[in-house]
């Protein structure tokens, strides 16, 4: 994927009432743009970047589902994150110095309100599918309730249409590993990196199963006294996240997700949810723990023109990056079938 940046003068409103200055984005895109091009919208997950092909192999790239020759695909950093867009580590121009952990709250709506902006950028008058799983799947209901006139097809994995308790708890004890590391409050770029660590490995075990764990995390030495090698790759994991990551950014991801309501100043989710005049595709996973498959069958209920498919996967929530041939398949088939009529 080619990657791009583009600035927006602001002053860019968050939905908290704050203001951003100046806003960067960096995207990558997929293909040529044409007057006929069926534009994909691709919505990344919480620690991924703009570039899809990189952190979803099995979808995106020349020979894969997603690829080039039939596709015009997009995949926008959100603000917050760290990889280009404007986050905590940029440099605040009101104080010559970044923000780390003064930056402003962003909301889902505001992630999805600064791609729009790219959108237009790019002269895309119309999506053929905004696709998004985990948090990805917050921005693609955003996107989708934002342009529906502009919008042909939703696809939405693993994901909800409103935070759950559940998940605001998972937050919440990463966030408080970050902040029980004093040197987040240092403000500096390696600031909270143990307490991020830490966090990363409460996540994980949302992000996977206890069939996942057990499978991939057997001691298989019998006579062993500790076990260990579950704890050794929850520090592994933690460890390549604070290399390529930073916990200023972490909390405002993580805090980004409890904003997450599709019918706030809707009239509710389920009024919200049955507005949408989008062909939609909800997928769950039998495993996933964080985002339940039942999140995904009460949306498809509520959803007028929907349609549900079910992954099958020892992985929990990780299924999405993991299981790209069933995953395939339920795609071509809801984009032949909704394109046949």
């Amino acid at each position: 994927m080619k990657e791009n940046h583009i600035t927006f003068p602001g002053p860019f409103h968050l939905e908290t009432g704050d203001i951003l200055e100046d806003i960067e984005i960096t995207y990558h895109t997929l293909g040529t743009l044409t007057a006929g091009s069926r534009v994909v919208w691709i919505c990344h997950a919480l620690t991924a970047n703009s570039d899809a092909k990189d952190w979803w192999p099995g979808m995106v790239g020349d020979d894969k589902f997603f690829n080039g020759q039939e596709y015009f695909v997009v995949c926008a950093n959100v603000i917050g994150s760290c990889y280009g867009s404007t986050g905590p580590l940029s440099v605040n121009p009101r104080s010559g110095r970044p923000y780390f952990s003064k930056f402003p709250a962003v909301t889902v709506r505001d992630m999805v309100a600064a791609h729009d902006k790219l959108r237009k950028h790019l002269g895309i008058d119309r999506i053929y599918a905004v696709i998004g799983s985990s948090i990805g799947g917050f921005q693609a209901i955003e996107y989708a309730m934002l342009i529906p006139d502009k919008t042909d097809h939703l696809v939405l994995i693993a994901t909800n249409c409103r935070v759950t308790p559940w998940g605001t708890a998972f937050n919440e004890a990463q966030r408080m590993s970050v902040f029980a590391d004093k040197t987040y409050f240092a403000d500096t770029p390696e600031g909270g990196l143990d307490g991020m660590k830490a966090a990363r490995a409460t996540a994980l075990l949302s992000y996977r199963s206890y069939d996942g764990y057990n499978k991939t995390q057997y001691e298989e030495d019998d006579d062993v006294i500790f076990a260990d090698r579950a704890a050794s790759y929850e520090r592994y994991q933690g460890k390549k996240l604070a290399g390529r990551f930073n916990a200023y950014s972490y909390v405002v991801m993580t805090k980004a997700i409890d904003s997450h309501n599709t019918g706030r100043f809707r009239g509710g989710v389920e009024k919200a949810l049955s507005s949408l005049n989008v062909k939609t595709l909800l997928v769950g996973i039998d495993s996933d723990i964080l985002f339940p498959a039942t999140e995904l069958k009460y949306m498809h209920d509520n959803i007028p023109d929907s349609q549900y498919a079910e992954l099958s996967s020892v992985f929990g929530h990780d299924g999405f990056l993991l299981e790209s041939e069933q995953l395939s398949t339920i795609m071509r088939n809801f984009f032949d079938d909704s394109d046949s009529n």
